[in-house]
């Protein structure tokens, strides 16, 4: 592994920052660290929090001191360095894409001078990396969108977005997993949950997983949201080579 610092953010918690880009690689460093430390289950570790290109820990100063932390962290970094980061998840994602789903869609294909359906190819042809979550619960911060796609947010947010909406916001594109307010470009939206406070596991994908989106027309879509609604749909995944 490259060079890290260790910065302080307060009393309570600390990043581990790697390099000055975004970038898959940069990311799997900080994934490999996280799941080192959480394997660990150190006592005094509140929380980490994975980000594009460094990880936050929370940490509880009573019981685990800052030099301590720092002695886990080098051990922690040495060890994922050797690391071969375990099998790559893809979650396949059903999208409706345009009309009252993806209401700029027109208005993306008209800024990029390519057709609807061209945009939806594009959309729905790669592996995106979910680099981190934040903003709102569940919502993932997705890198690999083709270029050509690149749209600038809208210059008035909406005040409302459906749950589900998926939109394109400058380089980058991402879900929004529950009702809010956005500035995304919506171009489309699935039928899944993707955030449940009440279950286990609140969120289907984690940072370090993939999405690939699926397109799906209306009458497919309104089938899988009647699954979803009566708990009988089960989310298509699979492990990438």
């Amino acid at each position: 592994m490259p060079d890290y610092r260790i910065l302080l953010a307060g009393d309570l918690a600390l990043v581990v920052e790697f390099g000055n880009e975004i970038s898959p690689a940069c990311s799997e460093k900080v994934r490999r660290l996280n799941q080192s430390l959480r394997q660990k289950s150190i006592p005094g570790i509140v929380e980490t929090v994975p980000t594009y290109r460094s990880l936050l820990i929370h940490y509880d100063p009573m019981r685990l001191s800052y030099r301590k932390l720092c002695r886990y962290i080098k051990a922690s970094v040495s060890t994922a360095a050797g690391a071969d980061g375990g099998r790559k998840k893809r979650i396949e994602i059903p999208v409706c894409y345009g009309g009252q789903y993806g209401e700029d869609l027109q208005a993306v294909a008209q800024h990029v001078g390519l057709s609807e359906e061209e945009v939806i190819r594009l959309h729905s042809s790669g592996d995106y990396l979910i680099y981190m979550m934040g903003f709102l619960p569940g919502f993932p911060y997705l890198g690999g969108m083709d270029p050509r796609l690149k749209t600038p947010r809208l210059s008035d947010p909406r005040t409302s977005i459906p749950a589900g909406s998926v939109g394109i916001g400058g380089e980058q594109t991402g879900i929004y997993p529950i009702a809010s307010p956005g500035g995304w470009r919506l171009i489309g939206r699935t039928p899944l949950k993707l955030y449940d406070s009440k279950s286990e596991k609140p969120t289907l994908y984690q940072a370090g997983d993939y999405i690939r989106f699926h397109p799906i027309d209306e009458q497919e879509y309104l089938w899988i949201e009647r699954l979803v609604k009566s708990g009988q749909y089960e989310c298509k995944w699979e492990h990438m080579d």
